[in-house]
């Protein structure tokens, strides 16, 4: 059966965006950038792929991607219907349509659909964003990889949308990098 894993940026107060949805006050440099070329080139939008040398990288463990409106209308704005053109790509919304053949839409159910996905073959899923989905999909979560960013926001999206019900995940690692960035893997 295939895995869910939420690879996301956040601050150390939970947010993985400020409260418009821009997350552009991360830092993607140095060790850590090395770093997620190298172990998950998946994640990598495919239009900044060639310019830090993965374009013709293999799908090594995802080979789909999920986003939530949110986490998708930042690429459409600038002009870029199909981020993840080299994965497949679904975007949960009740209001958006098709742009573009590589992206679906999906109106319905995450819950159900992320459980169809799962029993599809293939290799794993990557749940991009946003924290309104990943608090729907919060209990088909298997592997969890926060990177921590040494910066408080105060108010933003946070993390996880969702009601208060406590789910305990395994840590298997914590690594920290040259830029104060600490990432860390935990498995459900």
């Amino acid at each position: 059966m295939r895995k869910l894993t939420y690879y996301v940026g956040a601050t150390i107060d939970g947010y993985i965006a400020d409260p418009d949805g821009r997350f552009d006050f991360f830092p993607l440099e140095g060790d850590l950038m090395t770093a997620m070329i190298a172990e998950y080139p998946e994640v990598i939008p495919t239009q900044v792929r060639g310019f830090v040398g993965v374009a013709d990288a293999p799908n090594e463990k995802f080979d789909t991607v999920l986003m939530g409106r949110g986490s998708y209308e930042p690429a459409l704005a600038a002009g870029n219907p199909s981020p993840y053109a080299h994965l497949a790509q679904y975007v949960f919304s009740r209001t958006l349509t098709s742009t573009d053949p590589g992206v679906e839409i999906v109106a319905g159910d995450p819950v159900a659909f992320v459980r169809g996905l799962k029993e599809r073959d293939g290799r794993g899923i990557y749940l991009c964003g946003g924290g309104n989905l990943a608090g729907q999909l919060l209990g088909e979560i298997d592997e969890l990889i926060v990177k921590r960013y040494p910066i408080v926001a105060g108010s933003g999206i946070p993390m996880f949308g969702a009601p208060f019900a406590p789910n305990h995940f395994a840590l298997v690692d914590n690594r920290s990098f040259d830029t104060g960035t600490v990432s860390t893997f935990v498995r459900a």
